[in-house]
């Protein structure tokens, strides 16, 4: 299920991450915080700090806190498991599942939106968060009577990302008209039970006195405790309750769908977890991503339930951020290592995605780890030696073998053979004896390489085409810069 290579992390990293940890409570971020980094079952740290109640002890794996949004991925799990099971299609409008939606007459969309529109956050319905966070505990009935009254959308339907927990809202409604039963019952018996996520539910009713984190909020020097929301109608936007222990099972669930041996097949299908893994809507980094990181480029948006960015450096990220009245939350983890983490934090908004972020990527930086570049295949290594001998002596011959019919025609050979000889003469003439080294690569149909000259480098680029055998479409040669 997990890599086969196992991450061990030296003692002056971990001392490193314990003070990222401490430092949220010493700077009065948050009254307490539980963190954990971990790959597959192995957990490399896990520690709490300050109270989960300003009079209770430190929070530890199996404290329970509000997850808030981090729900969003469970509310599109069970979403999935009923299109798999043939219950719906996403591409159905919202009002084959929930008839009382409509436009206000503000809005700039017509075209009603599908579940696939609102579950990727492109539905056109515009960003809520301090809104709905107040409305979890309203009644179905409650919310249908809203939406008769007509909803606001700012962008026309499947344009651009917007946040909408309305969205959310309505595709819990939508799991209950499909499943023809109530949506905190569909999540519990159909996904939470089945992954024996034991310290998760939706109403504090369901957990022992004294092991749920209370929610607090600033106010000048002094926290204020924060009563629970009631469950309801909108309690697929954020209204479960769980624990880092669990949050461990969930994340490492989603992550073996990369693995050739995926767990938990039977409760929602590998493609399935895989899709909700993949960039639906793009994004630009706003305040549900965070800032963009300082390590190189990075691009983003929002997947199926689940926040999907790809770094330059460090490949993809997987993640969900949680902010709730009292809580924060966050559990994000890495692709190419199965590295994971889980922040949750009992203040409200207070950030546990920096937090989060600032763990995964200490670790990451502690191991020098880069993701490594596509593998080179051996037509291709074989192609860039040809190449590289004609460059160096030209052939109308060998030409005619290793390229595909478009290099001829985009320039004839008379002018490539009189371009690069004009190259070489400006370059005193090419090294003989150097051996080929690949510089980079995008695939491994692509190659760029250097041939050392008198004055300075020959850069080459090849690239093959998607047909067999392959051959040459694209050929480049330019001064090295």
């Amino acid at each position: 299920m997990f890599p086969a290579t196992r991450i061990a992390i030296s003692a002056e990293t971990r001392r490193q991450l314990e003070e990222l940890i401490s430092a949220r409570v010493e700077s009065q971020g948050t009254p307490g915080i539980f963190a954990t980094i971990f790959q597959g079952d192995q957990i490399l740290l896990e520690m709490g700090a300050g109270a989960g109640t300003l009079a209770s002890s430190i929070p530890d794996a199996g404290t329970i806190f509000r997850i808030a949004s981090c729900t969003k991925s469970f509310t599109i799990a069970a979403l999935l498991k009923l299109r798999d099971d043939g219950k719906l299609n996403l591409d159905q409008p919202i009002t084959d599942f929930v008839s009382e939606f409509t436009f206000s007459n503000l809005s700039r969309a017509t075209t009603i939106p599908t579940l696939r529109q609102l579950a990727s956050m492109s539905s056109g319905l515009p960003t809520d968060d301090p809104w709905a966070d107040r409305q979890e505990s309203i009644s179905p009935q409650e919310l249908r009577e809203i939406l008769t009254h007509g909803v606001n959308a700012t962008s026309t339907t499947g344009e651009l990302f917007q946040y909408s927990n309305l969205g959310f809202a309505l595709l819990g409604l939508t799991i209950e008209t499909a499943s023809g039963g109530d949506f905190r019952e569909f999540v519990s018996t159909q996904l939470l039970k089945p992954l024996g996520m034991n310290q998760s539910g939706f109403n504090v009713t369901d957990f022992e006195e004294g092991s749920l984190a209370i929610g607090y909020r600033k106010v000048k020097e002094s926290w204020v405790e924060l009563p629970f929301s009631a469950s309801g109608s909108f309690s697929s936007i954020g209204g479960l309750f769980s624990s880092g222990r669990d949050l461990r099972i969930w994340s490492n669930w989603f992550y073996s769908a990369f693995n050739e041996q995926a767990q938990g097949e039977e409760i929602l299908s590998t493609s399935s977890r895989r899709e909700m893994q993949r960039i639906s809507t793009p994004s630009l980094f706003d305040t549900h991503l965070g800032t963009l990181p300082k390590n190189g480029g990075r691009i983003s948006g929002y997947g199926l339930g689940l926040f999907v960015e790809y770094d330059q450096r460090w490949g993809q990220f997987v993640s969900h951020s949680g902010g709730y009245p009292g809580f924060s939350s966050h559990m994000r983890w890495h692709i190419p290592t199965g590295l994971s983490v889980v922040v949750l934090e009992n203040a409200t908004y207070s950030g546990a995605m920096a937090t989060a972020i600032a763990l995964l990527e200490a670790t990451l930086e502690a191991l020098n780890f880069e993701v490594s570049e596509p593998g080179i295949w051996p037509v291709t290594r074989d192609l860039v030696q040809k190449a590289d001998s004609l460059i160096r002596n030209w052939s109308d011959e060998l030409a005619t073998e290793i390229f595909s019919e478009n290099v001829a025609l985009d320039i004839p050979f008379i002018e490539r053979m009189a371009e690069i000889g004009q190259l070489t003469q400006e370059m005193g003439g090419l090294k003989e004896g150097a051996g080929i080294e690949i510089q980079n690569s995008d695939s491994p149909l692509h190659a760029i390489w250097n041939i050392p000259a008198n004055s300075g480098d020959l850069t080459c680029e090849i690239r093959l085409t998607p047909n067999f055998p392959p051959q040459i479409q694209t050929f480049r040669v330019r001064k090295g810069s």
